[in-house]
């Protein structure tokens, strides 16, 4: 009786944290610093690229932002990506009105980070 016990109680407290794993539409990220030069799971443009639309060569100006989760993209190998847009409808580096991300891989890598509300 008291295996069965744990075993339900198991079972519930892993769909639980499952269900809070899975990105929701409206859902609210914060962008943090990447853990190398460049930004290895948020499809952020390359710094030469910024450089050549004549912008500041660095990610600083998006670190810290606020997003809000406008798509939830579920691939055919059970990879999630998300359409981000910044929370207050500003463009990422002033030409970027949205950026794919996938989420499972930024939440882990540390670039992205839930808010908790």
């Amino acid at each position: 009786m008291k295996k069965l016990l744990c075993t339900i109680s198991f079972i519930c407290v892993f769909f639980i944290s499952f269900a809070n794993n899975q990105p929701k539409v409206g859902d609210t990220l914060i962008v943090k610093a990447p853990s190398g030069k460049f930004y290895n799971h948020i499809s952020f443009p390359q710094l030469n690229i910024l450089v050549k639309r004549g912008k500041l060569a660095s990610y600083s100006s998006v670190i810290h932002n606020k997003v809000l989760v406008d798509e939830v993209i579920t691939k055919d190998n059970n990879k999630t990506y998300v359409v981000l847009k910044k929370e207050n409808g500003t463009k990422f580096f002033g030409f970027l009105t949205s950026v794919k991300a996938s989420y499972e891989a930024a939440i882990a890598s540390g670039e992205l980070v839930k808010t908790e509300y």
